[in-house]
């Protein structure tokens, strides 16, 4: 038995997962694994082209995506979002981090095209969550794992814009809220719901055939069942195949709300790997690529990251290693992780990729150690 067949099935074993889904790719040398199954009750088999929601992996999707509108002069990078996003034009900021709701003062500037790409627009998740501003903040952005909670995108965006801002535009690194906001804002540019814009733009042309934000009845004997951890230590069900990804969303969530499969996430992986092209097909130019895989943000810009960041840096949807923290953050690996078990990550300079799909939900933004061992394995 291979090694990372050994690893993942442990993994089952062990009742970490009911099944795991692994990717590994050192140049051409490609290695797929699958274990376990859909279920906990031992249905059908995972296999390697099993669907699984894959949570925040879709970020670095869909900042690619807005890429693409930068690149045909749609968008400009410092460009002010307020005629696509009217809901956040003169924006109010709370006086301090820990100042109440309705203690605030303008801000200093509009929030720009930049600062959703870097995840600075002033919203978002920050270390502490006990703060004032937060806990009006969790009152719209919702756990994106259950994308049935969520209304439609214009209500969304109008709740939003009645909330202040935590920092200044710009000022401070914060998860996920940005890319909610991302994929509304390729969706009003583009005229056409954010689904439809993927999959011209990203999915259509590279081949990502079952990347969407629901599953067909025809496919759905191939997605997995969902699962969290329950206190007794099992694994309580919280989504079946035809449970909430089984009709199209009425808010297609650009922070974590597609589904799809190892082989779908590898094509954009070897897009990337590529300087933006595959198979002869070019979907974002050297540049874009190469801004979206670097690190963007100075230390102060990371101040309140350290919670979900371990230490990295952050490029466009994803995290950028920058310091050799542990055996696996080699300085320009890119790619990011989700709430659902999932993760994905690329290594520029060595042309690897590694990606490991489960179904069990993450109860903290640290890393299980079932997540780590995988990493360790990975950077071999």
């Amino acid at each position: 038995m291979g090694e990372l067949r050994k690893l993942l099935q442990g993994y089952v074993d062990d009742g970490l997962m009911p099944g795991a889904v692994a990717l590994l790719a050192y140049g051409d040398d490609v290695e797929v694994e699958a274990v376990g199954s859909l279920d906990v009750d031992g249905g059908a088999p995972m296999r390697p082209d099993t669907i699984v929601r894959i949570a925040s992996v879709t970020k670095p999707i869909v900042a690619a995506a807005l890429l693409t509108l930068v690149e045909e002069g749609r968008l400009g990078m410092d460009d002010p979002v307020d005629p696509w996003l009217p809901e956040l034009a003169d924006p109010v900021v709370v006086r301090t981090p820990t100042s109440p709701v309705d203690d605030v003062v303008p801000a200093e500037r509009a929030i720009t095209v930049r600062d959703l790409l870097t995840s600075c627009p002033g919203y978002g998740f920050p270390s502490d969550f006990a703060l004032p501003q937060l806990e009006r903040l969790f009152t719209v952005q919702e756990d994106g794992r259950h994308p049935r909670s969520f209304p439609h995108p214009d209500e969304w965006m109008a709740a939003l814009g009645r909330i202040p801002l935590l920092y200044q535009p710009g000022r401070t690194w914060l998860y996920d809220t940005a890319s909610t906001l991302q994929g509304v804002l390729i969706s009003r540019v583009t005229g056409a719901p954010l689904p439809d814009a993927l999959a011209e733009r990203i999915l259509g042309p590279l081949g990502m055939v079952d990347t969407a934000f629901h599953v067909p009845a025809g496919k759905l004997g191939r997605f997995a069942s969902y699962y969290e951890p329950a206190p007794d230590g099992r694994l309580r069900l919280v989504d079946r195949p035809d449970g909430e990804w089984s009709t199209p969303p009425v808010f297609p969530l650009g922070n974590g709300g597609l589904v799809g499969t190892v082989g779908d996430w590898y094509r954009f992986a070897r897009m990337l790997l590529g300087g933006g092209a595959l198979d002869g097909r070019r979907v974002l130019s050297a540049e874009s690529v190469r801004a979206m895989t670097t690190n963007q943000l100075g230390p102060g810009q990371l101040a309140e990251s350290g919670l979900f960041l371990d230490g990295q840096g952050w490029g466009f949807g994803g995290s950028v290693d920058i310091h050799r923290t542990h055996p696996w953050n080699v300085p320009g690996r890119y790619g990011w992780t989700g709430g659902t078990g999932t993760s994905a990550h690329i290594v520029p300079s060595t042309g690897s990729v590694a990606l490991l799909y489960t179904q069990v939900g993450v109860t903290s933004p640290v890393s299980p150690g079932w997540q780590l061992d995988f990493w360790r394995h990975a950077a071999r």
